[in-house]
């Protein structure tokens, strides 16, 4: 199964510097006027500023699951780049969880496991 989820945004130009820093690259491809970051074998979190999708903008949740030290690295990037988040929860199973917004109030959410 592929996966693609959508983030609609307003302003390509800030959400492309921001999603570069959320994953600490630049889009893995480009299609047309969508930007397209691989996240799985087969699964992508793709940017879309068009007006079609200008109802939708600000409205996306997904959660990325991550290693302790891939979640580590990605609250010490976000640090570095001024991206800021919500609290760092601990769960009663161990799992660490942080919501980050982007710019247009979509939620990245990051988990990882003890």
């Amino acid at each position: 199964m592929d996966l693609h989820s959508v983030m609609c945004v307003s302003d390509l130009a800030r959400s492309l510097e921001w999603y570069g820093v959320f994953f600490g690259r630049a889009a893995d491809e480009v299609i047309g006027e969508e930007h397209l970051w691989r996240v799985g074998e087969n699964a992508y979190v793709v940017l879309d500023a068009r007006d079609v999708r200008a109802a939708r903008v600000g409205g996306s949740m997904v959660t990325f699951g991550l290693s302790s030290n891939e979640f580590d690295s990605a609250l010490e990037r976000f640090a570095s780049h001024g991206v800021t988040h919500g609290a760092v929860e601990t769960y009663s199973n161990g799992v660490q969880h942080v919501e980050v917004l982007d710019p247009d109030g979509n939620s990245l959410s990051l988990a990882a496991l003890p």
